[in-house]
């Protein structure tokens, strides 16, 4: 299977992830009609996808990588001598992360790509990096940790700019002389609250913090699996529990109506290969990140430096929902100047981290 050479290949593998892993949400926002648990179907469909072709290419390739000394095992070579217990683990990660994913994109519908990434993709970075670092320590602990902390305050800055930017469009709504005054006998219309966006985007930081820890003990051992191997077994995980995890979320949807399986059949053929797009994205990001953190030693970034730099996606995200899809037009100063804030303090904490493995 191909490795990274150099420490520059595998850093450039983390952008690679960072980049997708911060991209492929554009997808569901390009077919703003198309509910995103029908979305989720062509999305976990093209995460196998994905897996697939990289497991029988790149990861079949016999290419010595690191010396003549160095063994190469073909994907199909790992899968047969790795152990049921490694395999278990890495399907596992695709559990969990399936199921903070669809928070993610449950919290994307209703607050925005500018919220649901910072807050939900922010906290994930926190516990992946804490739980990768003990698992596998790599990288100076107080570079690692102090950029986790800016990381934390951003994500606060975060739900303090959607909470006040919320508020401040419903005020705006109201009739002139009619803030805080009930007119008796007369419907009122409801608000969204700004607290479901940020509850899901919590519960999917939570989640998705777990999953790569689970993926990293499978790789470890004589007979751990390699990291196309695991991405491979991590996109069955994802694809045998979509249809349990978005039965519940088409029958108790976030928003609007319960939808039906039937109701995927009536999607446009843009909107079903959008899906499929989103996930070949994703996974695409995935495999570079399992990649650079499987690196030879000499020159491994380490799976928490691998992970914290990817889930810089969190800056990319943010900046698609900033400068392309306007989710924060009309904010005012207040808001802004949380926005920049934000901004500012995930950018120093994963400079922090980024350097960790430097230190």
């Amino acid at each position: 299977m191909m490795l990274p050479t150099t420490y520059v290949m595998a850093m450039a593998l983390t952008i690679l992830t960072m980049i997708c892993w911060g991209s492929w949400a554009n997808t569901m926002k390009l077919a703003p009609k198309w509910r995103f648990e029908l979305y989720y179907f062509d999305y976990t469909f093209g995460l196998i996808l994905a897996a697939a072709v990289a497991a029988f290419t790149f990861g079949s390739s016999d290419t010595v990588v690191v010396d003549s000394a160095t063994p190469s095992f073909t994907f199909l070579d790992n899968l047969s001598i790795a152990s049921k217990r490694q395999m278990a683990l890495a399907m596992a990660g695709g559990a969990v992360f399936n199921l903070a994913n669809m928070l993610l994109v449950a919290a994307i519908a209703v607050a925005g790509l500018a919220v649901a990434f910072p807050i939900g993709i922010g906290l994930a970075l926190i516990m992946g990096v804490i739980l990768n670092y003990i698992i596998k320590p790599a990288g100076d602990p107080g570079f690692l940790f102090g950029g986790s902390f800016l990381v934390l305050l951003a994500i606060i800055l975060s739900a303090m700019a959607h909470s006040a930017h919320i508020a401040a469009k419903a005020k705006a709504k109201q009739p002139a002389g009619q803030a805080g005054v009930r007119v008796v006998g007369k419907p009122q219309s409801r608000q969204a609250s700004p607290l479901k966006g940020i509850f899901l985007s919590l519960g999917c930081g939570i989640l998705m913090g777990t999953f790569y820890p689970l993926v990293e003990m499978s790789k470890r051992g004589d007979i751990g699996l390699g990291p196309y191997t695991a991405a491979f077994i991590f996109a069955a995980g994802v694809l045998v529990t979509t249809p349990l995890y978005n039965l519940f979320f088409m029958n108790l949807p976030v928003e609007g109506d319960p939808v039906s399986f039937r109701d995927y059949f009536s999607g446009k053929t843009r909107e079903h290969l959008l899906g499929l797009a989103g996930g070949i994205i994703w996974m695409t990001g995935t495999v570079a990140n399992f990649v650079a953190a499987s690196a030879p030693e000499r020159v491994n970034v380490g799976p928490a430096v691998s992970y914290g730099l990817g889930q810089g996606a969190t800056m990319v995200s943010a900046l698609w929902g900033l400068l392309v899809w306007k989710e924060y037009a009309g904010a005012g100063g207040k808001v802004r100047v949380y926005i920049i804030l934000m901004l500012a303090l995930f950018l120093g904490g994963l400079s922090l981290i980024s350097i960790a493995p430097l230190r």
